[in-house]
């Protein structure tokens, strides 16, 4: 697709398509739950296991220490076409217990009953603390080669490809919570290269709450539901959360970040990743730099609009996770390339005032561009989402030769908490021999039993040195390319619980990055600190969250104060002279449009085949379509994806019209709700809601023929965003257009600069 000219683009691809068009059901929609159509009746005739789903992958069959197998992934599936036990005895029916008579108490002899019930029991392993609901898929990183002078890590070498596996996850809700809450999102990645593995447990944002670990369990506990209730699920919007950011100064940055259109991410796919920490890079040489990993989106950053993220979260969820899985089935796989801002290795350890150490700041990109040392793509989704998903297992310390941590005090305590969560979660210290787990490098590492040990050792002499296993495991040198601890001289000083005066500084980067948004984006912080602080119980919490604000900007706190109902203190520091950063907007470019949702509102009595090349066009520009008819099926020969009953404006980037539909029958208050939304008796009430719910959320909408009439009784024709036309291809090719911006945000001027 011409990306310079997206308009012409898609009109030479509706002329395409115009000629190729012969039937409307391919290609498919995402979202087929199984590799093959159903049938109606039970199937009986007995068969293998189904192949897997084309987007579907699965961890390498590799040995628990590191060797691969070649036997086909699928080998460690089900196998076989008949049910049997967990020792593969074969069963005749899973359906009745063995009982004493058809009416009689089970017996204690039924084995099969005891066995299934009792996995049953143990199916749930405890959910992660923090980053319980998650997703993941497979992927490949490429690396540029770009790296090479900086570091002696192979898999940035040009051209090296390596096996991943990327989990996204929210921070505070359980895994039954929803998806588009306003949270900090977790972007983990596995590297498995070949010098072992490398894990970098990113964020979607670039800096942390804390600057301790020990301080960990405390903004956890504050950010969590309240421990006597239980409530609220998912959310920082309480009084623990905001007494303890509002006491704790050094939160504000983060939070500043969380009020922000960052804290609910459109997709994982549109998000940008940070690996928060500075690290350490070493090379063949034994030179070092400091560095800081992070992740730009191939599609740019987009977020939803805090209505859309509500309707979502009760509409569907499962919003982020399908979102993912969907893009990759259908081809467009996510795409994100890793960079690094590169300092130099000083004893200060800072750069242009900025301490390195202290996970509450960034180095604006401004003064240390971000400098692509590689490409990840993202292209087969799990096989099973607890073997994989679930069971992973990452540690900021799975490091390869090349790359080492530093000392910040933040980082040091994710040293030793990842292990230790990891022996209560999988059962034990083997839980790098689970398969997702398993490295793609040879291991000999003398650790021997323990619960689930999957590995059977061979040899006598587990330790070193040794005779008996003839030496072996041997040391490996700087020619065997082992690891590497950087030697780094520590400064002697007294032992002290205490900070560097540098972490001092609370609110100068938190102002930095309020002048560094857009006034839209402005407007949608004020409104997030005013909900958040609005639903805490206690006024005095509200009025010192306003202190804080009032030492970041004035203009900040005056619109929250007002919301609140309550005076805007003034400033108990000096407000900081701070350079904006235009990095940190979202607002302002384009991006491609690959994989995004296109809703086609159909009408009966419409043209069909003009909305089938449409429909075409739409899959040739990388975006996906779905038909939305008065019912479910098909109408006149058109299969639909969506009824007006079951569709929803937030599934949607954008709205096309083909048509004004009549109400359909079922357009009926006590039927659906939705079609109680002001109408008219020639338009069903729900393609009315439809539209006014995508214009309210900044969506490009347009409309061709008779669907005019629809932008009209809807009140919205002729405002920006929104176009009309002749045909489908012109009015597709200007909504591309639009949707390029991602929203169409001058819709709603913003009252703050």
């Amino acid at each position: 697709m011409d990306r310079n000219n997206p308009a012409k683009a898609v009109k030479a691809a509706v002329e395409t398509a115009a000629e190729k068009v012969t039937d409307v059901l391919t290609p498919d929609v995402p979202g087929a739950p199984g590799s093959a159509p159903p049938t109606v009746d039970e199937p009986t005739t007995p068969h293998d296991p189904l192949p897997l789903k084309k987007e579907q992958g699965t961890p390498e069959t590799r040995t628990p220490t590191g060797a691969e197998t070649g036997v086909p992934p699928t080998a460690k599936g089900q196998q076989g076409a008949y049910l049997t036990t967990s020792q593969g005895a074969r069963l005749r029916d899973t359906d009745h217990s063995l009982k004493a008579g058809p009416r009689g108490p089970i017996l204690l002899q039924d084995h099969h009953f005891r066995e299934k019930i009792t996995h049953f029991d143990h199916e749930r392993i405890p959910e992660r603390v923090v980053h319980a609901r998650g997703t993941g898929a497979h992927g490949v990183f490429t690396g540029y080669g770009t790296a090479e002078p900086l570091t002696r890590a192979g898999f940035l070498k040009k051209g090296r490809e390596t096996q991943v596996f990327v989990r996204f996850s929210t921070v505070l809700g359980s895994r039954g919570s929803a998806d588009t809450v306003r949270d900090t999102r977790g972007f983990a990645t596995k590297f498995y290269t070949d010098e072992g593995t490398f894990d970098l447990v990113a964020n979607n944002m670039p800096v942390f709450f804390i600057q301790d670990a020990i301080k960990f369990p405390d903004i956890i506990h504050a950010g969590k539901p309240h421990p006597d209730r239980e409530i609220p699920q998912a959310q920082s919007a309480h009084d623990t959360f905001w007494d303890f950011v509002s006491l704790h100064t050094e939160a504000q940055h983060h939070t500043m970040w969380n009020m922000s259109d960052r804290g609910i991410p459109r997709s994982y796919r549109t998000m940008e990743g940070f690996g928060v920490h500075t690290f350490r890079l070493v090379n063949d040489a034994g030179e070092t730099v400091l560095v800081k990993f992070h992740w730009k989106p191939k599609l740019g950053v987009h977020s939803l609009v805090w209505e859309e993220a509500q309707l979502i979260n009760g509409v569907d969820p499962d919003f982020h996770r399908r979102d993912l899985y969907d893009a990759i089935e259908a081809g467009a796989y996510p795409e994100w390339e890793l960079g690094i801002q590169v300092f130099p290795d000083t004893p200060e350890e800072t750069f242009a005032g900025i301490d390195l150490l202290d996970p509450t700041k960034i180095v604006p990109e401004e003064l240390a561009p971000v400098q692509p040392i590689g490409r990840l793509v993202l292209n087969r989704t799990p096989t099973n989402f607890f073997a994989e998903t679930e069971q992973v297992a990452f540690h900021v310390g799975h490091l390869p030769p090349g790359i080492d941590v530093t000392n910040d005090p933040l980082l040091q305590g994710r040293l030793f908490s990842y292990v230790d969560t990891q022996l209560t979660r999988l059962g034990g210290p083997n839980f790098s021999q689970i398969p997702v787990n398993r490295p793609h490098a040879p291991v000999n590492d003398m650790l021997r039993d323990g619960f689930h040990q999957h590995a059977v050792h061979a040899g006598v002499a587990p330790y070193r040195p040794n005779s008996l296993d003839g030496g072996n495991p041997f040391p490996a040198g700087d020619r065997e390319n082992a690891f590497v601890d950087v030697p780094v001289t520590v400064a002697e000083a007294p032992k002290v619980r205490a900070a560097p005066a540098s972490f001092d500084d609370h609110f100068s980067q938190a102002r930095l990055f309020w002048l560094s948004m857009s006034p839209v984006e402005r407007e949608h912080i004020i409104r997030a600190y005013t909900f958040e602080l609005g639903k805490c119980y206690r006024q005095e919490i509200r009025e010192r969250q306003l202190r804080c604000l009032a030492n970041i900007d004035p203009v900040l706190c005056a619109q929250v104060a007002a919301g609140l109902g309550l005076p805007a203190p003034e400033p108990t520091v000096p407000l900081a002279d701070v350079q904006p950063s235009p990095a940190l907007s979202q607002v302002g470019r384009e991006w491609p449009a690959d994989g995004r949702m296109v809703g086609i509102v159909v009408d009966p009595d419409g043209d069909l085949d003009d909305v089938a090349q449409v429909r075409m066009a739409v899959f040739s520009a990388g975006m996906v379509p779905l038909l939305i008819g008065p019912h479910g099926g098909a109408v006149r020969g058109t299969p639909v994806q969506r009824s007006f009953a079951t569709a929803r404006s937030v599934e949607f980037d954008a709205i096309l019209l083909a048509g004004a539909p009549a109400p359909a029958p079922d357009a009926l208050p006590a039927r659906d709700a939705k079609a109680g939304a002001a109408g008219s008796e020639t338009v069903d009430p729900r393609v009315l809601l439809l539209v006014e719910e995508a214009w309210r959320h900044a969506k490009a909408i347009g409309a061709w023929g008779a669907g005019a009439e629809v932008l009209r009784q809807a009140g919205v024709a002729g405002t920006p965003g929104v176009v009309s036309g002749d045909s489908g291809g012109d009015v597709l090719a200007d909504v591309q257009s639009l949707m390029a911006a991602h929203r169409v945000w001058q819709r709603f001027p913003a009252s703050v600069g």
